[in-house]
Order: structure tokens, then C-alpha cells, then sequence
């Protein structure tokens, strides 16, 4: 198995770190079936809590696929992170392709009742099973 590489953004006082690693025994390449997991841990360096309400995935795949996701909240929770507080959870996405990419952002009330927007850093899904690998 690969090394899991982290990949880390901070946009308005918020770091997403994400580390993204293959799932060989979830995925068959005869079929066409890649899968990841990634774990992210979002930190909040404001000095007052944010709530996480929405996420947005644009997830690209090395054929030229896009599938882009859109939801409240994350793995069914809105959470609320004190300052210097950090949330932590782990998800899935399954490709078509043995490589892609994703990226995308949370929107968080700023506990004044507005938007804030929270971007997340693009990341390889890279499987062993491409030899190219174009991220």
C-alpha cells in the first residue's frame, strides 16, 4: 500500500487537513471499481465556535467523469467546533478510474448567523493500478 500523503488548506480561520488512502480489498479494477477512504480534520483557529451546515464535493476522475456532491452537513452531523477545537471524521468515495481528484467546500455559520465559506483542499486519489499516476 502506498504512504498516505495529508493535504491541508486554512480559509477564514478554519484548516481542513485531509488524508486520503486506497481501499484495495473495497475495489475491483476488473470492474471498474476504485475505492478510497479519507479522513479529515477540520480546526478551528477563530475565537469564537463555527458550525459546520453544508458540504460540496467535486470529484474528478482521470477519464473525464465528474460527479459533484452536495448535502447537509457531514457523515449526519452538523457539528459545532470551539475555538482551538478541532471535528474529526471519515468517508468514502468510490471511481470508475484507477486515479482522480477531489475538492470542494463547507459552509459554516460564523455564530452571527452569516456564511462562511471553507475551502477544501484538492487531493490525489491515486491507485496502484495506475502506473501513470497524473496527480
Amino acid at each position: 500500500m502506498s504512504q498516505a500523503h495529508t493535504y491541508e488548506l486554512e480559509t477564514n480561520g478554519v484548516i481542513v487537513r485531509v488524508t486520503p488512502r486506497f481501499l484495495d480489498a473495497e475495489s475491483s479494477p476488473k470492474d471498474h471499481r476504485y475505492v478510497w477512504a479519507y479522513s479529515i480534520e477540520i480546526k478551528n483557529l477563530n475565537d469564537h465556535p463555527v458550525q459546520l451546515m453544508t458540504r460540496y464535493w467535486k470529484i474528478s476522475d482521470r477519464n473525464g467523469g465528474m460527479q459533484e456532491v452536495e448535502g447537509e452537513g457531514v457523515v449526519g452531523k452538523t457539528p459545532t467546533i470551539e475555538p482551538g477545537k478541532t471535528f474529526q471524521y471519515s468517508s468514502g468515495a468510490p471511481l470508475t478510474a484507477p486515479s482522480g481528484i477531489m475538492q470542494g467546500q463547507f459552509t459554516f455559520d460564523n455564530g452571527s448567523g452569516e456564511d462562511m465559506f471553507v475551502d477544501i483542499p484538492a487531493f490525489s486519489l491515486d491507485s496502484p493500478y495506475d502506473s501513470s499516476r497524473p496527480n
